[in-house]
């Protein structure tokens, strides 16, 4: 891209939201059976373009948000990963990339090691097989060789292990993990969205309770959700409206008030997953560390479980308690 212009240090002029994850592609080498965004080989990167992009990340600059994560699909099968980052730290944020690092090029290292920038992926097991049954290709060679080689080039680098198939060898996977050096791990199980859904339509219960709470989702297409997993509740499309206007729209407001009335009775820990009433959110892209939330300093939506414990309940199944369970500490 050596055409589109790029606006400097885009200055806050609202303050609605923290963080935004920029879905910029549906299109992936991996054919995930959980994959909530239903993405694959065959995907494409929708009708948004590169400008349009740029002009979505300073309304999301403008809209307030420090912080914006670059997901997919495969974000770096997007042609102008690169110049949407650059203009994201341009604009003054810090950046994400959520990427399955199944194939990296020495220019999308150097990218990936621009100041400002980590990176987060996705684990499933020690074992290559089970591995491979998850993804549906033989990535787990690669995608630990980048996270060994992310580590050693010094990238921040946080991982979510999720928890898909039967007896899964979750716990040996974060093993490998940590003997990686990656100090940053989370767990989360199946969310019933895209080629995740199994035995229900996807719905709340399968929301972490912090939808629309300072966060918004935006889409290929340009649709609006208050998160990556509320794709049934779009709130508008910023091929039409600017991002701000939706985010103060009446619609906007009342789908975030009906989810809140959804999670205000909860007050155990859901049977499948973190509850918001229980602990943090449990999703592996769920906002990053370095976003504000009300459980600690700078502790944000980052699955580390220490220091966002509003019920004193210990909410990592792979740790702390039984597969599909949290466990009170009373």
């Amino acid at each position: 891209m050596n055409n589109i212009s790029v606006d400097q240090q885009a200055a806050p002029a609202d303050d609605l939201i923290d963080f935004a994850w920029w879905e910029i592609t549906g299109k992936c080498q991996l054919s995930c059976n959980h994959c909530y965004a239903s993405s694959g080989p065959d995907g494409t990167h929708g009708v948004m373009s590169t400008t349009d992009w740029l002009r979505v990340i300073t309304q999301t600059r403008e809209a307030g948000a420090s912080m914006g994560q670059f997901i997919g699909g495969e974000p770096t099968l997007h042609p102008d990963l690169s110049v949407l980052v650059r203009h994201a730290l341009d604009a003054g944020m810090e950046v994400e990339i959520y990427t399955n690092l199944v194939h990296v090029t020495p220019a999308m290292w150097e990218t990936f090691r621009l100041p400002g920038v980590r990176l987060a992926t996705s684990y499933y097991s020690d074992d290559p097989a089970e591995h491979q049954a998850v993804t549906n290709r033989p990535t787990h060679r690669l995608t630990t060789q980048n996270i060994a080689l992310a580590r050693e080039l010094g990238v921040p680098l946080r991982a979510g292990v999720v928890g898909v198939l039967e007896r899964q060898r979750t716990e040996q996977g974060i093993a490998v993990l940590e003997g990686l050096g990656v100090l940053d791990i989370g767990y989360d199980n199946l969310r019933e969205v895209g080629r995740g859904t199994r035995d229900a339509n996807p719905g709340t219960e399968q929301l972490c309770g912090n939808c629309g709470d300072r966060q918004v989702a935006i889409s290929p297409s340009g649709e609006v959700w208050p998160c990556v997993f509320s794709r049934w509740l779009p709130v508008g499309n910023v091929r039409v409206a600017p991002l701000t206007e939706i985010l103060g729209s009446p619609q906007f407001s009342a789908v975030v008030e009906e989810l809140e009335e959804s999670f205000a009775p909860a007050t155990n820990c859901a049977p499948n997953m973190c509850n918001p009433k229980c602990g943090p959110s449990c999703s592996p892209a769920c906002r990053p560390q370095g976003t504000r939330n009300p459980c600690g300093p700078r502790s944000g939506c980052s699955p580390n479980y220490g220091s966002c414990n509003p019920d004193k309940t210990l909410c990592n199944p792979a740790r702390n308690c039984a597969p599909n369970k949290c466990r009170p500490t009373t």
